[in-house]
């Protein structure tokens, strides 16, 4: 019970990361309908930014809690400035363009970002500073760091704020309008490019701090982890149901669950045949099985309806 305990904490950290990635994806195709895939390098930026950030800032001597607010600040500011430039340049140019044109353009934003990235830090992984204790704490047998705690509640909170934006402000009656009818929204006077401008910038701060997030979680990053977890939270997003804010959160936390705990028991299920390394393939085996039986996801809305 203590192993399916410690497992359950972990799949909600390592899925509440996935969750926050996967709101960038879900945001940006439920207004414009288009797969931004150089958000998971936004990503890689937000943290290998943060990382170099705080260690400047800590070499310059400044408390901790100062020069983390500041790492985090400047990643975010980097990261929305990189989101909007993006949105200005590549994408809004290409939104009455075919669907394929926008596709291919977030590839080569993807490819773009990633070798700016080791223009500037390398090949090598960059290591977080540490700077303070990451002693865990025990729970009737269950560890928890205070890194996990701060990620979970970090991310609950931020969730929580997103949801709020959406549902209850003036920003995200815009953003509602301009999904469901984006001609109809500027007849309206809804200023639809600010609109969409504005789910960049956000996405990408939400990127920011999950960059950063994964650093502390893991201790170091490269110029390729923007692929591997982009890609796992984009899986995430169309579990839940891609364009739905809720089912990006929802599809976040069961993909996490199902990757740590498939790396607990996979082998156990198997007789030894398969290990924790394969926890990957499980958990997009899980991923397959749930959009043959639900092809929108988890929450998603079927193609027809949303017609």
């Amino acid at each position: 019970m203590s192993v399916l305990l410690q497992e359950g904490v972990n799949g909600l950290v390592q899925g509440s990361v996935y969750a926050l990635i996967a709101l960038g994806y879900t945001m940006v195709y439920g207004i414009v309908g288009l797969i931004n895939f150089a958000h998971g390098d936004v990503v890689m930026i937000g943290a290998l930014t943060a990382a170099s950030l705080l260690a400047a800032l800590l070499g310059l001597h400044l408390p901790v809690w100062a020069a983390w607010a500041l790492a985090a600040t400047g990643a975010m500011l980097l990261c929305m400035a990189l989101g909007w430039s993006i949105e200005r340049l590549a994408y809004r140019p290409l939104r009455r363009a075919p669907r394929l044109a926008p596709l291919i353009t977030a590839i080569g934003v993807s490819i773009l970002l990633q070798n700016i990235a080791l223009l500037v830090w390398g090949r090598g992984f960059i290591a977080l500073p540490q700077s303070f204790s990451n002693h865990p704490w025990l729970f009737g047998g269950v560890r928890i760091t205070p890194v996990q705690a701060g990620i979970l509640g970090l991310c609950a909170g931020l969730m929580l704020g997103l949801l709020m934006l959406v549902q209850r402000s003036s920003l995200g009656r815009s953003m509602r309008a301009v999904a469901q009818n984006a001609d109809a929204a500027r007849l309206m006077g809804i200023d639809v490019d600010r609109t969409i401008a504005s789910a960049f910038v956000i996405g990408s701060a939400l990127a920011a701090i999950a960059g950063l997030m994964l650093l502390a979680n893991y201790g170091q990053g490269d110029a390729s982890m923007g692929f591997r977890w982009g890609l796992k939270a984009f899986s995430a997003a169309v579990l839940g149901g891609i364009g739905n804010v809720g089912g990006a959160v929802l599809g976040g936390l069961l993909l996490g669950l199902i990757e740590s705990l498939g790396a607990a028991y996979l082998g156990t299920w198997t007789g030894g045949f398969l290990g924790s390394q394969y926890e990957d393939v499980f958990a997009f085996m899980m991923l397959i099985a749930v959009l043959v039986l639900r092809p929108s996801g988890l929450l998603g809305r079927p193609a027809a309806e949303r017609a």
